[in-house]
């Protein structure tokens, strides 16, 4: 039966990007999206490279423009917290008291900073970006000449890293791993981003994990656990991101590292959907159940829900694919690489145009590409037909991706 009331919670891309679907496929709902930040769905790659270097303003950022909503008779309620869902009832409670019924809820709450439990957390000039808040606040800091330290070296700490250094700031990145960008990426990839940081004057401080924060009510030093202080005027903490699903599980939905949810997108309730950073879903290409933090994964899983929503029928199960901008260097990550048994590089990193591919018994199930657009085009399309290429055609960069499957 065709949903008569749509209520999304969550206002960011998987929100947007359902609305557009539904609206597209005749959808005549009425439709409500509640988000708890007071501005229209946004684009939040662009927080941690243009808008904070100053480059691209805020209204660039909206995925569509105010208009678009009333348009599209979409009622949005922003600046609001969903407080509960009345499974029974079949509806929502916010935080002005305010109930929405639903027929269907679409839940797309993604993900927040992860936060760290140590001393001096709270002091004036420790920060996390997630938001466009967070970033004009670190904006006010990143004048030439201060210094700031980042506590984190995957994609968040790097990125920001690099931006802070091209707007003069001195950075500090400190990593408990030993090297960066570990969960995600090869040893000779991580050891080609330390150089490049380090090329660019980011002082890198591997196998270093974070004590406290140190200052009287301002934030005036970092601490390790090795011993080392470092003097600043400003931190960010960049250590990853957790899935907003504590409204779900407190509506009494199955969740474990995210929303549980099938391959149509449908979590224990089969009136409330999800989609985005805040899921758990199975991958029928890997074998396992994945949570994806992922601008694509947002997209597309939110354009199967809001399918599957009206009521097609629809299988999410598309090859994840992932990006980096630091400098002027862009890593494009497609597929999965964790259970890989063998890395083969294609091209020579000191070129600054190469890639990393991964195999497990023999099949490519994921690439890593940086500066080499060709490779990840056609890496894309082998992942998905689970290709078995030649490890030493695949090991000459001379030899098109394509033509290195027999």
């Amino acid at each position: 039966m065709t949903p008569k009331n749509i209520v999304i919670v969550g206002a960011g891309q998987a929100a947007a990007q359902a609305v557009e679907t539904l609206r597209k496929r005749g959808c005549e709902a009425a439709l409500t999206v509640v988000g708890d930040e007071p501005v229209h769905p946004y684009q939040r790659p662009p927080l941690s490279k243009k808008l904070l270097a100053g480059s691209l303003t805020h209204d660039r950022l909206l995925i569509r423009h105010a208009h678009f909503y009333d348009e599209h008779a979409v009622e949005l309620r922003l600046g609001r917290r969903a407080l509960a869902i009345d499974r029974q009832r079949r509806e929502v409670r916010l935080d002005d008291g305010a109930t929405l019924p639903y027929d269907a809820l679409l839940l797309a709450t993604g993900s927040r900073a992860r936060r760290v439990a140590v001393p001096g957390a709270q002091l004036a000039g420790v920060y996390t970006l997630r938001t466009i808040a967070d970033v004009d606040a670190i904006r006010a800091e990143a004048q030439p000449g201060r210094r700031a330290v980042i506590v984190g070296g995957g994609y968040i700490g790097l990125e920001v890293a690099a931006t802070l250094r091209g707007l003069g700031v001195e950075v500090t990145v400190i990593e408990l791993a030993d090297r960066v960008m570990n969960r995600v990426v090869c040893e000779p990839v991580s050891r080609f981003y330390e150089a490049e940081h380090a090329r660019h004057g980011v002082r890198i401080a591997l196998r270093t994990g974070l004590e406290s924060f140190a200052g009287d009510g301002r934030l005036r030093a970092v601490r390790c656990t090795d011993g080392s202080e470092h003097a600043t005027d400003f931190a960010i903490v960049g250590v990853g991101v957790q899935p907003a699903d504590e409204l779900a599980r407190a509506a009494g939905l199955a969740c474990d590292n995210g929303i549980i949810v099938d391959e149509y997108c449908r979590t224990s309730d089969p009136s409330i959907h999800a989609a985005g950073d805040c899921t758990n879903h199975p991958s029928a290409r890997y074998g396992c159940r994945v949570r994806l933090e992922s601008v694509d994964n947002a997209f597309e899983q939110a354009t199967s829900a809001a399918l599957n929503m009206l009521g097609i029928d629809t299988v999410h199960d598309k090859t994840p694919w992932f990006w980096s901008d630091q400098y002027d260097l862009k890593l494009i990550i497609v597929g999965l690489s964790q259970g890989h048994d063998q890395v083969v590089l294609r091209g020579d990193p000191a070129t600054r145009s190469f890639a990393a591919c991964y195999l497990r018994a023999g099949e490519l199930i994921a690439i890593d590409t940086i500066n080499s657009p060709k490779d990840q085009m056609a890496a894309r399309k082998l992942i998905a037909a689970r290709a078995y290429p030649d490890p030493a055609r695949l090991a000459d960069s001379g030899v098109p991706l394509k033509d290195c499957v027999a």
